[in-house]
């Protein structure tokens, strides 16, 4: 009896958060140069994350959903990362498109990742959940483990409308906090890493979301291999954890089993 009353308490420890000052990283898909980088930064801290997927274009050749980055997907799902969907193209809202009755069951989209040119085009509702699964299915294929029923718009452009369609058919939005916006998309010139760093050290509270990229084409000095060992190295110096989005509060219901019926 006692043998057991010290499992279930090892098991309740486990199952507490790390601290009770969570951050929540989390990763857009890019051109993929840092992405080894990352993933060995996230094991050195052992700092889970939430990836967001997209097939872009990548450094080799490739695209992010290819075979060649198979492995390194399922490298992640086995460390224990959660992910969910960035639109199968990376489709950037632009606009709704109302009916002759007012009602909204079409979409303007940028549809650009990467280096490539941006396509406008117009997406009805199901097509633009299609999207959404198609990422899901091919995460699937590669790993074997379903995506989370979570997505990000790209450039986080949404609308009510959109919002709507995606929650539809199975997808809640995931945006970021003010402070969580990392800034690696920004012009290096504009936006040195020494001061993206110094900023978030100082504004990143506890709870916030924050976003990154596994990398950005025209940033001309990287982010990743000069802020994020010691962004986490600070903020861990501040008592704060990193945790997936499993965990957070609101995000937490989504990944919870469906319960079973008596």
């Amino acid at each position: 009896m006692k043998a057991f009353a010290l499992l279930f308490a090892a098991g309740v420890a486990a199952a507490q958060p790390a601290c009770d000052k969570p951050v929540y990283l989390t990763f857009d898909t890019g051109h993929m140069g840092v992405a080894p980088l990352i993933a060995e930064t996230l094991q050195r801290h052992n700092a889970k994350a939430t990836f967001f997927l997209a097939s872009e274009p990548t450094q080799t050749g490739g695209t992010t959903l290819d075979e060649t980055w198979a492995p390194w997907w399922r490298a992640r799902v086995a460390e224990g990362h959660d992910f969910g969907s960035h639109t199968w193209a990376h489709d950037i809202w632009i606009a709704d498109l109302p009916d002759a009755d007012g009602r909204v069951t079409r979409f303007r989209f940028r549809t650009q990742a990467g280096i490539q040119p941006g396509v406008v085009r117009e997406l009805s509702a199901e097509q633009y959940c299609a999207s959404l699964k198609q990422v899901g299915e091919r995460f699937q294929a590669m790993t074997g483990k379903p995506l989370a029923p979570i997505f990000r718009a790209p450039a986080g452009r949404t609308s009510p409308a959109l919002l709507k369609a995606a929650q539809a058919c199975g997808f809640t939005h995931v945006g970021w906090a003010r402070a969580g916006f990392l800034g690696d998309e920004l012009s290096s010139q504009a936006h040195p890493n020494a001061q993206l760093l110094t900023k978030a050290l100082r504004d990143i509270q506890p709870g916030d979301i924050l976003l990154a990229h596994l990398g950005i084409w025209d940033r001309q000095d990287p982010w990743a291999p000069a802020v994020l060992e010691p962004l986490l190295s600070g903020l861990a110096q501040r008592g704060l954890c990193f945790a997936p989005l499993r965990e957070h509060p609101r995000y937490a219901p989504l990944f919870a089993p469906p319960s079973k019926k008596p």
